[in-house]
């Protein structure tokens, strides 16, 4: 276990080598977990009352950041992906990243493979959708967001998934996103209808296909 730093100061006002090193950490990362500042020897009082004096940000449970951070409406998806590194933006909260909807779900959507436990959180309010295989893993693309990668899945897998979970997102929506990707020339069919065989809906989206492009 790495030793545990922790800065003592007759001079509240004053920040301490450690206080920098901390904020250093933070400012790198963007988002930093608790955990993994913990790794690097800090400890979470020290966290603590660099929060309690406006030098931190605590943005979730574990989750910490500098106040000048500088970041967009995709906050919640920086702060699930760095929570839950091993997921995924998908479905209604990857159509909204790609501009596909006009909907902007409450939950963030995220895929997970059931066999490593689903994750539980009441502070940031996820929608869990277990994914498998190939399913899981194709179509994968990780975006910078205020410096932080993101995982999402990429527009055709995304399409793909939207018809393979349409009695959970609805059958209008995956053919909104569908229609929009076409016409915004965000779509390459043939990617699109391989993410189909991989999710097997190639027989559901076919005949949407065909009318796309007659």
């Amino acid at each position: 276990m790495a030793e545990v730093e922790i800065a003592r100061s007759s001079d509240n006002n004053r920040r301490s080598p450690l206080d920098d090193r901390i904020l250093t950490l933070v400012g790198k990362a963007g988002i930093a977990r608790s955990n993994d500042l913990r790794s690097q020897g800090i400890h979470p009082q020290q966290l603590r009352r660099l929060t309690e004096s406006g030098a931190l940000v605590r943005v979730s449970r574990g989750l910490y950041t500098l106040p000048d951070a500088d970041f967009t409406e995709f906050q919640t998806y920086v702060e699930a992906c760095t929570r839950f590194p091993r997921g995924t933006i998908c479905l209604l909260s990857a159509l909204r990243f790609h501009e596909l909807t006009t909907q902007n779900p409450f939950q963030i959507w995220m895929s997970f493979d059931n066999r490593w436990g689903l994750p539980s959180d009441n502070l940031i309010p996820l929608r869990q959708i277990n994914m498998s295989g190939a399913s899981l893993t194709a179509g994968i693309e990780t975006h910078l967001v205020a410096g932080i990668p993101v995982r999402v899945y990429d527009v055709p897998k995304t399409i793909a998934d939207c018809f393979k979970y349409r009695s959970t997102v609805g059958l209008d929506v995956a053919l909104e996103a569908l229609k929009e990707a076409w016409t915004e020339r965000k779509l390459d069919l043939n990617i699109l209808y391989k993410y189909a065989r991989i999710c097997r809906v190639q027989r559901i989206i076919q005949p949407y296909l065909e009318m796309l492009v007659l």
